[in-house]
């Protein structure tokens, strides 16, 4: 084992110094997890409270309290309120409410209060379900507004923001508690889509990419005879470049998964640690493939084109780039049948569905097998030259 580690490091500080393979391993990931996990966040559920879904108010600066007790309301509807500075600021945010300013020269409050109609305009970039839930949501913070001012009207009282805590304060007569009849059923999207996706197709892309070329580079150069004249044996070889691509794998993974926490709050789940044993199957089966397709392929060329094409078919319909969930279902199951879908399953089911660890134990303990079969066949397929 002690040459085994030897071939090993050497082989992941080799790779490291590659900026094809720094690119691919480092940036590229976090480069889509941003944009395709905030351009697709319009398809993903609704906000939660530990997650709300940001909204900007635009308004006139002396709107008065009415405004301040509707994005207090818009709160409670899972939203983040902000109030943008610059109009420019205020179109970054993919929903967007704008409050009138009064023809009649009065604040916003102040024409309300008068009997004035005023019209609140609401706009979003999403589109589909997700959207109509989000004008829903928007419309029950402002019907309550209204209804606030009606009672207080009702009472002889001053609407103002005190009256309408007071009616906060007060119990209600009539609640609705909606909970859920069983486990989550909306697919997951935005980041939680994304970054476990990204992670599952830059972990093959880099592993049958950087680290097979690197092995038919090596066997072009006669660096692979030279390992052959040292007193190290042939398994040590296969083995240190099995590890060293193993490595890498858990290198990228490690990085994909501590930036998605800090940077975009991606939650792995009560199973985490399951998460991350599924994760370093993953990385194992695709170091012992692409040892296999670097025995099997003659050039660089050729294991290049290999490894792209394989990797974007495999990941499109495994379920990396979507959710394989809004796919009709013989897609569904046709993607069981595939690595990726095995390892995007197992992420869907312990991240976003809150299945147990032992929901994912099959995918894990299938492509701990494939991993170990195909490193056999890398064992016998291994050439110097």
């Amino acid at each position: 084992m002690r040459w085994a580690w030897f071939v090993a490091r050497n082989d992941v500080a080799h790779l490291l110094r590659h900026r094809e393979t720094i690119m691919w391993t480092f940036v590229m990931p976090f480069v889509f997890f941003y944009f395709i996990g905030t351009v697709t966040g319009g398809f993903s559920a609704r906000g939660s409270a530990d997650r709300p879904d940001p909204i900007a108010i635009q308004a006139p600066a002396n709107a008065g309290f009415l405004v301040d007790d509707l994005a207090r309301r818009l709160g409670k509807e899972n939203f983040a309120a902000v109030r943008p500075a610059t109009a420019e600021a205020f179109e970054r945010y993919s929903r967007r409410l704008v409050v009138p300013e009064p023809s009649s020269g009065k604040s916003f409050t102040d024409a309300v209060l008068a009997g004035e109609r005023q019209t609140l305009t609401f706009r979003s970039r999403s589109e589909g379900p997700s959207a109509s839930f989000d004008q829903v949501r928007v419309a029950r913070a402002v019907y309550g507004l209204v209804a606030d001012l009606a009672v207080s009207r009702s009472r002889n009282e001053t609407p103002d923001a005190a009256a309408f805590r007071a009616l906060d304060e007060q119990p209600r007569r009539i609640t609705l508690q909606v909970v859920s009849a069983g486990r989550r059923i909306d697919p997951p999207g935005g980041f939680e889509q994304t970054i476990p996706g990204t992670m599952v197709m830059f972990t093959m892309l880099v592993l049958l990419t950087s680290g097979s070329i690197l092995l038919v580079l090596e066997r072009e150069e006669g660096l692979l005879r030279r390992l052959a004249s040292t007193p190290i044996p042939r398994w040590a070889v296969v083995a240190g470049k099995w590890g060293g691509r193993l490595s890498l794998g858990l290198v990228q993974i490690g990085f994909a998964m501590i930036a998605g926490t800090v940077f975009f709050r991606m939650r792995w789940g009560a199973e985490w640690p399951m998460v991350a044993l599924v994760l370093f199957a993953w990385a194992a089966f695709n170091a012992s493939l692409g040892i296999l397709l670097g025995n099997l392929v003659r050039t660089r060329a050729q294991m290049a084109g290999i490894g792209v094409l394989s990797t974007m078919i495999l990941a499109a319909l495994g379920g990396c780039w979507w959710p394989i969930e809004i796919t009709p279902r013989w897609m569904q199951s046709f993607a069981l049948t595939l690595p990726t879908g095995w390892a995007m399953d197992a992420m869907h089911r312990l991240i976003s569905f809150g299945y147990g660890a032992s929901a994912a134990a099959p995918h894990a303990i299938g492509l701990t097998i494939a991993a170990f079969l195909i490193g056999a066949l890398g064992v016998r397929t291994f050439r110097y030259q």
